[in-house]
C-alpha cells in the first residue's frame, strides 16, 4: 500500500490536476498544497456543480478530509478568505479542517504592483505572468526579506517588517518604474482586518504530517502549474517562480523524500500552454482551434486562451525523469474524438549539436517536432469508465504514448466530471 502520493502536472500546467486530486481524495485522510500561490486554478466538476479553487486544496469538497497548505506556498490572505467564504456559502465546512503553515510567505500589495510594472516594462518580451505577485513574493523569500504568516500573528514584528520592506520596494516602484508608492498605513490596516480570521487556522504542519505518518494515514500532495514551468528545470525564463516538480513536495511541506511513495503525473492527451514561451508542437491552424474549442481551453485563473498542440513525448520523457513518475494519468482524451489522424512528437530536429540542447527557452525555441502519425477514431470516448470500452484507435493511441514515454498510463479521464474516469491502477493501492 502506498501511503503518500504526489500529484504533479507534467506539461505546462492546466493538465486537469484538480479533478484527479478530488477523485483520489476518496482514499486519503489529508490533502497538502506544497508550492505556488493563487496563480493556480483547479477546476472541480461534480454533477452540475463547478468549483474553481486557487489556494485551498482540491480535497476540501470531501467533508471528512483534512487540508493543509504547506510552507512552499506563497499566500495571499484576501484571496484565501474569499475562497473560504465561497465554500462556506455552499455549506462546505472549511475552518475546522484547513490548516495553513505559519512558514508560508505572504504576498503583499507591493509584490502585485512590482509584478505588473515589470511585465509592462518588458513589453513584447513579457513572461506572461498572472500579475498576482507570485514571482516578487518568492524573490523576497530567497532574499530573506520576506514576511511570513507567523509574522502577521505578532503585530509589532509584522509592522516593523512591513515598514522596512516598503522602504525598499517603494524606492524601486517610484524611482525605477515611475509608479505610485504603496501606503504603509492602509497596508497595515487591511492586514489587521484579516489576521484574526487567519489565526485559528495557522500552525506548524510538520508535526501534523509526522502524526499522519505514524498513524499510517494516506496523504495526497497536490502540485500546481506543471513540470515544464519549474523555475530550475522548465523553459526558463518562461517559467513560474517555484519548484513544480515532485521534489518540491517534500521541501514545500516538511516531509522527507523517502516518505513519498508514488508520483502520479498528470498529462493531457494533447498539449497546451498559457502565456509566452516556446511550444514545439503548437498548432496554429484549424486543428489547434478545434482542440481549444472542444477542450474549453481557457485558464481557470486568468481566463486567457490556451495555446494548443500535439502531445510532446520528448518533453514528457523529460518530465518523467525529473519527477520519477510512477504512473501517468491521461486527461481529456475525449477532446481528440473525431480526428482522422492523431500525432505524437517523438523527436526534435535540431539545427545544432544535440549535445548542447537543453530544455530552456532558447533550446526549445529551435526544436522542430518529428511526429508519429496514428489513425484517429470516430467513436465517442466521453464518459467511458472501462478501458476495454475505449475505441480501438484510442487504445492504440494510449499504448503508443506508453511506449514513447516509458511509464504506464494508469488513469484515463474521459470527461470533466469525477465519474468520467477509467482507473486501471489506483495510486494508493
Amino acid at each position: 500500500m502506498n501511503q503518500n502520493v504526489v500529484v504533479v502536472g507534467t506539461q505546462w500546467g492546466d493538465e486537469g490536476k484538480g479533478k484527479i486530486v478530488d477523485l483520489l481524495t476518496d482514499e486519503a485522510s489529508a490533502v497538502v498544497r506544497f508550492q505556488g500561490g493563487h496563480n493556480a486554478g483547479h477546476t472541480l466538476v461534480i454533477g452540475n456543480d463547478k468549483t474553481v479553487l486557487h489556494l485551498i486544496p482540491s480535497g476540501i469538497l470531501h467533508s471528512d478530509v483534512r487540508c493543509l497548505i504547506g510552507n512552499g506556498v506563497v499566500f495571499e490572505p484576501f484571496a484565501f478568505m474569499k475562497e473560504v467564504e465561497l465554500l462556506e456559502s455552499r455549506d462546505i465546512s472549511v475552518r475546522d479542517r484547513l490548516t495553513v503553515s505559519a512558514a508560508c510567505h505572504l504576498i503583499m500589495p507591493y509584490h502585485v504592483q512590482l509584478d505588473l510594472a515589470r511585465e509592462e516594462a518588458l513589453g513584447e518580451r513579457k513572461i506572461g505572468t498572472t500579475g498576482r505577485g507570485i514571482g516578487p513574493a518568492y524573490e523576497d523569500k530567497v532574499a530573506r526579506r520576506g514576511i511570513r504568516i507567523g509574522d502577521l500573528l505578532d503585530w509589532e514584528r509584522f509592522e516593523n517588517k512591513v515598514t522596512q520592506a516598503l522602504d525598499f520596494h517603494n524606492f524601486v516602484l517610484t524611482n525605477y518604474h515611475q509608479k505610485p508608492a504603496i501606503d504603509l498605513s492602509s497596508t497595515l490596516e487591511s492586514f489587521a482586518s484579516v489576521s484574526d480570521d487567519l489565526r485559528p487556522m495557522v500552525a506548524d504542519i510538520v508535526p501534523i504530517l509526522e502524526k499522519f505518518k505514524q498513524d499510517k494515514c494516506k496523504v495526497l500532495f497536490e502540485g500546481a502549474q506543471g513540470s515544464l514551468l519549474d523555475v530550475d528545470m522548465g523553459t526558463y525564463p518562461y517559467v513560474t517562480s517555484s519548484n513544480t516538480t515532485a521534489g518540491g513536495a517534500g521541501l514545500g511541506s516538511g516531509v522527507g523524500p523517502k516518505d513519498l511513495d508514488y508520483i502520479l503525473g498528470i498529462a493531457k492527451a494533447y498539449t497546451t500552454r498559457v502565456g509566452e514561451g516556446p511550444f514545439p508542437t503548437e498548432l496554429s491552424d484549424a486543428i489547434g482551434e478545434g482542440l481549444a474549442s472542444r477542450g474549453h481551453e481557457f485558464g481557470a485563473t486568468t481566463g486567457r486562451a490556451r495555446r494548443c498542440g500535439w502531445f510532446d513525448a520528448v518533453a514528457m520523457k523529460r518530465s518523467v525523469t525529473l519527477n520519477s513518475v510512477s504512473g501517468l494519468c491521461l486527461t481529456k482524451i475525449d477532446v481528440l474524438d473525431g480526428l482522422e489522424v492523431v500525432k505524437i512528437c517523438i523527436d526534435y530536429q535540431l539545427d545544432f549539436n544535440e549535445d548542447l540542447f537543453d530544455f530552456g527557452s532558447e533550446g526549445m525555441q529551435e526544436a522542430k517536432p518529428v511526429y508519429l502519425e496514428l489513425p484517429g477514431w470516430s467513436e465517442s470516448t466521453k464518459g467511458i469508465t472501462e478501458y476495454s470500452d475505449l475505441p480501438k484507435g484510442a487504445r492504440d493511441y494510449v499504448r503508443a504514448l506508453e511506449k514513447e514515454v516509458g511509464v504506464p498510463i494508469t488513469i484515463i479521464s474521459t470527461g470533466p466530471d469525477r465519474s468520467e474516469t477509467i482507473v486501471v491502477e489506483h495510486p494508493f493501492e
